[in-house]
C-alpha cells in the first residue's frame, strides 16, 4: 500500500508533488469524500448532543493512502473540547486592545488543540457588530473593522504557531442570530468592500489559513454557494490560495456550490457526498473544480502537518496548566471597563470593613452562551468566591438580591455593595431553539431524538432588550436607596443600557464574561491590585433608537455604512459611552502629536504621560479624517492602536505606523481602490494634526 503521510521537513516542492500524486491515485468518489466532514451525526447522537466532547472529522483522509483528514474543534473562549482553558469571551478580550495578549491566547488555545487530537479550529470570529442586540456579539471583537481584524489576526497567528490550522469566520455579513439560516442581507459593493470585509482580508493577509463560509445571504445567494464571495473577492481580488469550508449544518444547498468556491461541507455529505459525484459525471460541474478543492484541502493540510513544532510533544498535562489559567486571569483583568466611579473605586483593604454583595449572578458559573463556543473548564471563579477569597468570607456577606428585606439587612452593616447584574445563556448567544428549525434535514433531526417535538424553551439568541432585566433594575435602585455606596458589575456580551440607574451609583465597571478566573480578577481589579485599563470597543446609546434598525425575527435586511462610532458622528449624538471609553485609577496626558509622510507611509508621534501616582496602562488610539465629509464618508476611522505602560510621572513617546493603502476608498462602478487627494486629520487624544496627500 502506498503511503503518502505527511513528515516533518518537507520542503513547498515535495508537499506540492506529494499532493499531485495524491490526486493521480484517488478516484473521484475519494476527491469528492475529501470535500466533506463525516460521522458528526453518530458522534452527536452518541454523546447525548454534547457539542465538542470529541473532534469531529472536517474533510481531509484517505485511509488506505495515509492521507490526514481535518479533526475540528470550536472556539473562541477556548478549546470546545475536554476541560480546557476558559478566557473570557472575546468581546472582553476586544476591549483590552491587547494584540500581543491575543496572539498568547491564539499560541494556548493551538497547544490545547494540539493536546486534544484537534488540527482546525474555528475560533476566530470576526463578524462586525453592526447592533449590540446580536446573539453572538460576545463572540467577536467590536464594531471597528480594524481593530476586529487587528485582534483576529493575532488570534490565528498565535493558533498556527502550533501548527493548528486556523480558520477565519463568518464570511460574511452574519450579524443577526435568530434568523441566520434566512435572513438576506442587501448590501452596496462600496460598503461591503470598506466596511464588513476588510477585517477578513487582514486576517488571511496574516497568514490564517482557511475560512469558514456563513449561513446567511448576501444580495440574495447564501454565502456558501455566493461565488462573488468565495471566488471573485476572495481568490481574484485577495489572492486566497488556502481553503473554504461551510459552517457546521445548513452551510450549502446546492452542488453549484463547489464551483463557487467552497471546498468542504461540513460536517457530513448532505449536499455534495453523491450529488456532487453525479453533478461531475453528468457534466454539471467540471472535474477540475474537484481537484481545484482537494488541492486547496492537501497543501493546507501537508504544509501544517510537515512542519516543525515548537514543542517537542504536547501531551494532556498542558491543558490549563498553570501558566495558561495565569493568562485567563490576565485577560480578565485587561479586558474589564471601568465606566464610572464617584471616587469609590479602589476599595481600600484596610478601610473597608464589610462589603455586601448582591445578584443571583454574583454566585452563578456565568462564562458565556451554550453554543458552539462553550468551554467547560476544570473550575469556575465566580465574582462571589472571588471577593470572598480576597477578603475573608466574614468580610462579605451575600443575597441573591430576590427579597428586598434581606438585601436591606445586608446592606445595613456595610461600607459599600457590589451588584452583580447582566445577562445568562439564556438571554443572549447562539440560538439554540427548542426543537430544530424547520428546515433541517431529517438526518439531523434522527441524530438528536430527544429535542424532536419536544417544547424545549429556546436558549440564546439576539436579545430582546439592551436594558437589565426589570427585576435587575429594582434590585439597583433598592440598594441605591439605602444609602451606601453601589458599585454595579455588568455581565453582558455588548453594550447595557444604562439610563435608568446610572446616576444612582458611585461606579460601573463592565466584565463581560470574563472566563475561568473572572471572581479573582474581580476582586484584584475592585480593590486597586490591578489598575483598570480596558476601553469600550462599541458605543453605548442614550436611546435606542440611536442603534442602526435590528429586526430579530427579519429575513431581509439593508447594511449601510453607518453604525457604532461613525453613525453617532455623523448624526451628532452624543452616546452615553463612546468607542473607546474606559476610565483607570490614573490619568494620562498627550502632547506634541506629529504626523512625517515617508513613501507610503504615515509615522505619527505623541508624547503620553502617566500625570498620576499609580503605574497603569493607556490604550492610544490613532484615528484618520479624510479631506472632505460626505454622505458616503465617515467623520473619522480608527487605523491604528496599541498599549503603553506607564510608571508614575512617567513620559514615553510613540510612534505609530499607517500604511496610506489603509485610507483608500472603493470606487464600486470601477471595483478599484483610489486614494483622495487632501488634507487629511489626524486624531489622538484630544490632540488634531492635519496633513496633506
Amino acid at each position: 500500500m502506498t503511503d503518502f503521510s505527511p513528515t516533518k521537513g518537507m520542503s513547498n516542492h515535495d508537499i506540492a508533488d506529494t499532493v499531485a500524486k495524491i490526486l493521480e491515485d484517488i478516484s473521484l468518489e475519494e476527491k469528492v469524500a475529501m470535500m466533506s466532514g463525516k460521522g458528526f451525526l453518530t458522534q452527536i447522537k452518541e454523546d447525548g448532543g454534547e457539542w465538542g466532547k470529541r473532534p469531529y472529522k472536517a474533510g481531509g483522509g484517505v485511509e488506505r493512502l495515509s492521507v490526514p483528514s481535518l479533526w475540528f474543534t470550536d472556539g473562541p473562549r477556548g478549546v470546545a473540547r475536554g476541560q480546557s482553558t476558559c478566557f473570557p469571551c472575546s468581546m472582553s478580550r476586544g476591549a483590552s486592545f491587547d494584540v500581543d495578549m491575543e496572539q498568547r491566547i491564539g499560541e494556548v488555545m493551538g497547544i490545547e488543540a494540539r493536546a486534544q487530537d484537534c488540527n482546525l479550529s474555528g475560533a476566530v470570529c470576526i463578524n462586525l457588530l453592526r447592533h449590540p442586540a446580536w446573539g453572538r456579539a460576545q463572540e467577536t471583537y467590536g464594531e471597528d473593522p480594524h481593530h476586529l481584524g487587528e485582534m483576529g489576526a493575532a488570534l490565528a497567528v498565535g493558533i498556527q504557531h502550533h501548527n493548528v490550522i486556523a480558520t477565519v469566520k463568518h464570511f460574511a455579513l452574519n450579524s443577526v442570530e435568530n434568523t441566520r439560516f434566512q435572513i438576506n442581507v442587501a448590501i452596496a459593493d462600496d460598503v461591503l468592500h470598506e466596511v464588513y470585509l476588510p477585517h477578513f482580508k487582514h486576517v488571511l493577509d496574516a497568514g490564517c489559513a482557511t475560512v469558514m463560509s456563513a449561513y446567511n445571504k448576501m444580495n440574495g445567494e447564501y454565502c456558501g454557494q455566493n461565488r462573488e464571495l468565495l471566488t471573485d473577492i476572495l481568490r481574484h481580488e485577495w489572492g486566497f490560495d488556502g481553503f473554504v469550508h461551510s459552517d457546521w449544518l445548513l452551510g450549502v444547498y446546492k452542488p453549484y456550490g463547489a464551483s463557487a468556491g467552497l471546498d468542504i461541507e461540513n460536517p457530513e455529505p448532505m449536499v455534495f457526498g453523491q450529488n456532487l459525484v453525479s453533478a461531475v459525471n453528468d457534466g454539471q460541474i467540471e472535474p477540475m473544480v474537484i481537484d481545484r478543492a482537494c488541492r486547496r484541502i492537501l497543501l493546507t493540510l501537508y504544509r501544517f502537518s510537515s512542519a516543525e513544532d515548537p514543542l517537542p510533544d504536547y501531551p494532556i498535562e498542558l491543558v490549563t496548566s498553570d501558566d495558561h489559567r495565569t493568562l485567563a486571569r490576565e485577560a480578565a483583568e485587561k479586558g474589564a471597563v471601568l465606566l464610572k466611579n464617584d471616587d469609590i473605586l479602589p476599595l481600600d483593604e484596610k478601610k473597608l470593613g464589610k462589603l455586601a454583595v448582591i445578584g443571583e449572578l454574583a454566585d452563578k458559573e456565568n462564562t458565556g452562551d451554550f453554543g458552539s463556543s462553550r468551554v467547560n473548564p476544570p473550575y469556575i471563579v465566580t465574582p462571589l468566591e472571588g471577593l470572598r477569597r480576597h477578603l475573608g468570607d466574614e468580610r462579605v456577606s451575600y443575597s441573591d438580591g430576590s427579597d428586598k428585606d434581606a438585601v436591606a439587612e445586608h446592606i445595613a452593616p456595610a461600607d459599600a455593595v457590589v451588584i452583580v447584574a447582566g445577562y445568562t445563556a439564556d438571554d443572549e448567544g447562539e440560538y439554540i431553539p427548542g426543537d430544530l428549525v424547520p428546515q433541517m434535514p431529517d438526518a439531523v433531526k434522527d441524530a438528536m431524538p430527544e429535542r424532536k417535538g419536544s417544547n424545549n424553551p429556546p436558549r440564546g439568541g439576539d436579545r430582546r432588550s439592551l436594558s437589565l432585566p426589570k427585576s435587575q433594575v429594582a434590585m439597583i435602585r433598592h440598594a441605591c436607596d439605602q444609602g451606601k455606596p453601589v458599585i454595579v458589575i455588568l455581565v453582558a456580551g455588548s453594550a447595557v443600557m444604562v439610563e435608568e440607574w446610572h446616576d444612582d451609583t458611585a461606579a460601573i465597571m463592565q466584565t463581560f464574561y470574563s472566563g475561568m478566573e473572572g471572581g479573582t480578577a474581580l476582586a484584584r481589579l475592585l480593590f486597586g491590585d490591578v489598575n483598570p485599563s480596558a476601553r469600550l470597543p462599541f458605543t453605548v446609546a442614550r436611546d435606542l433608537a440611536d442603534y442602526p434598525y435590528f429586526d430579530r425575527e427579519a429575513t431581509e435586511i439593508v447594511y449601510d455604512r453607518w453604525h457604532g462610532y461613525t453613525k453617532f458622528d455623523r448624526e451628532e449624538i452624543t452616546p452615553r459611552y463612546p468607542f473607546g471609553h474606559g476610565l483607570s485609577y490614573t490619568n494620562f496626558s498627550y502632547r506634541a502629536l506629529n504626523v512625517h509622510i515617508s513613501g507610503d507611509m504615515l509615522e505619527l508621534s505623541v508624547t503620553v504621560r502617566n500625570d498620576g501616582d499609580v503605574a497603569g496602562e493607556e490604550i492610544i488610539m490613532a484615528y484618520v479624517q479624510p479631506p472632505q465629509s460626505d454622505d458616503a464618508c465617515p467623520h473619522k476611522l480608527l487605523k491604528k492602536f496599541t498599549r503603553v505602560s506607564l510608571k508614575p510621572k512617567e513620559s514615553k513617546r510613540i510612534c505609530l505606523s499607517i500604511e496610506k493603502d489603509d485610507l483608500r476608498r472603493y470606487d464600486a462602478e470601477k471595483r478599484a481602490w483610489y486614494l483622495d487627494r487632501g488634507e487629511y486629520g489626524f486624531m489622538i487624544g484630544k490632540l488634531r494634526i492635519r496633513a496633506a496627500l
